[in-house]
């Protein structure tokens, strides 16, 4: 069906954005190193990246919980 976003897509996408906001806090945390301002500059478009990759990481607080409730049940 056209139109209609999987939800598994949805799902890798907000991971794939979390990890990668895991390894920059982590190049932050040990080497003082910031990657995605390295890439895209001390710009708007950093603070871009960095609201979308803490929507993905709400996201994947929601995806904690559904586990939990899932496995529960």
């Amino acid at each position: 069906m056209k139109g209609v976003i999987n939800v598994n897509y949805v799902k890798n996408i907000a991971l794939i954005l979390v990890i990668i906001g895991a390894i920059n806090w982590g190049l932050i945390g040990f080497f003082k190193y910031d990657l995605v301002s390295s890439i895209f500059g001390d710009q708007w478009l950093s603070r871009i990246i960095f609201a979308i990759v803490g929507i993905a990481g709400l996201y994947a607080i929601s995806l904690l919980f559904r586990n939990r409730a899932s496995t529960q049940s």
